[in-house]
């Protein structure tokens, strides 16, 4: 199936912009024991790993950081960068933050202090050495690494008078196409389906995505948790509720087995489903492969995945033709456009995941904004935020199922004064 799906996926690149990332390596980089097939696949990505993200081109001289705030009122948090120069950034923190900050002001704000802004690039991979922090990969590392890149980003866009996008690529995307991302597994199906209905019709959306068995499988009382039934049902009957014309897409959360996991992606296939998501847990990268080998559909992930090399292994090896790595969990952009760039020289596409709360959608179309091989729709949640903010280049506001990126510096909003007042240094 590895040519086939390629095949399916390639359809959707840009020639020109993908004959460039494809480009020959003299790499030696690859393993010894890794069969031939593979060693030139590897020795590509590893070119792609070690070309920096950041456009250092875009600035005269050294920002360095002379500080790095985090700010609590109630529930909410914000990260505020400072520069020597007196720049200034500002990130709104993922909610995991409220049990991570601990980890953000022990072991990443210091070491980022008195560095080069522009030497970001190494810098995201120069702490995780720092105070042994590589033993807290995953989210626990991830969210406080996002949470300080975003403000440096917005910082540095400042200075540079770009947007993010424009920091980290080209821009691609202007709009961001979405699908509507729902929930409701643990729900009967009449209960799901009114539930779906209601959330596709607040956005007139024209792509969906429904949960599918479980969450996770482990143990049996927590595969009770899913009505019996209610997988076989639903698929069928969501490509009969919405029609041939929209886009279905499905997401399982790991919760199957190999065999199982190909017995619902060959029944989400025949009502042309366009991918399945984490059909097995997201570190079985071996039967994450077996799956996809087994189906013709796309298969996709990364939302839980912590590594570079564990994207690089799942790229070069087909067992992803679809990348989401997301933003805040892996550590924010610049770690992100690295897989997606993996990604896009194998031919195989990236959609990220999102993050539920704050800006988190912003942060999402920024990203895809600078996508040379982005997918044809993004997970989307909803724009409700507690963040008060001002856009003056875009409604964002869903219209004909896209959202127009802010073209304006950095983050491209203006966050409220007074809303940024009410927060307060958080102590260690």
């Amino acid at each position: 199936m590895r040519t086939s799906r390629r095949k399916f996926i390639g359809s959707a690149l840009t020639g020109g912009v993908a004959a460039a990332l494809l480009g020959s390596s003299n790499s030696s980089q690859a393993p010894a024991a890794v069969p031939d097939s593979l060693r030139h696949d590897y020795a590509r990505l590893d070119k792609i790993l070690s070309q920096p993200v950041l456009k250092k081109e875009l600035f005269s001289s050294p920002v360095i950081i002379k500080s790095v705030e985090l700010l609590r009122y109630k529930g909410s948090f914000l990260c505020r960068v400072r520069s020597a120069d007196g720049a200034e950034g500002i990130s709104v923190a993922h909610g995991g933050i409220n049990t991570l900050y601990p980890i953000f002001l022990q072991n990443v704000k210091p070491f980022f202090i008195g560095k080069d802004a522009l030497d970001l690039d190494l810098l995201l991979e120069k702490v995780f050495i720092y105070k042994l922090n590589f033993r807290l990969s995953g989210l626990a590392l991830g969210i406080p690494l996002a949470t300080i890149e975003f403000a440096i980003l917005d910082m540095l866009g400042h200075i540079a008078g770009k947007s993010i996008g424009q920091l980290i690529g080209e821009i691609h995307n202007p709009r961001v196409a979405v699908y509507q991302a729902t929930e409701y597994r643990e729900k009967p199906v009449e209960e799901s389906m009114e539930l779906i209905k209601r959330d596709v019709a607040e956005y007139n959306a024209n792509a969906v995505k429904i949960k599918v068995g479980g969450l996770m499988f482990m143990t049996e009382d927590i595969k009770a948790v899913a009505p019996k039934g209610r997988t076989e049902k639903i698929i069928p009957l969501i490509r009969e509720t919405f029609g041939d014309k929209m886009a279905l897409y499905a997401d399982a959360n790991g919760f199957y087995s190999v065999d199982e996991a190909i017995r619902v992606g060959k029944l989400l296939q025949e009502y042309d489903y366009g991918f399945f998501e984490e059909p097995v847990m997201f570190d079985w990268y071996e039967e994450t492969k077996q799956v996809a080998d087994a189906l013709t559909m796309p298969v996709a992930g990364g939302e839980q995945e912590y590594s570079l090399h564990g994207f690089r292994w799942l790229i070069a090896n087909d067992g992803l033709e679809i990348v989401q790595p997301d933003n805040y969990y892996f550590g924010g952009m610049i770690r992100s456009m690295k897989v997606a760039r993996m990604a896009h020289a194998l031919g195989k596409t990236c959609t990220p995941h999102m993050s539920w709360g704050g800006l988190g959608y912003l942060y999402m179309i920024h990203f895809i904004s600078a996508l040379p091989n982005a997918f044809a729709h993004h997970e989307f949640k909803g724009l409700y935020t507690h963040v008060k903010f001002e856009c003056k280049t875009s409604q964002l506001k869903v219209v004909d199922g896209k959202i127009k990126v802010p073209t304006g510096p950095g983050l491209g909003v203006e966050i409220d004064p007074d809303f940024i007042k009410k927060h307060e240094p958080v102590k260690a």
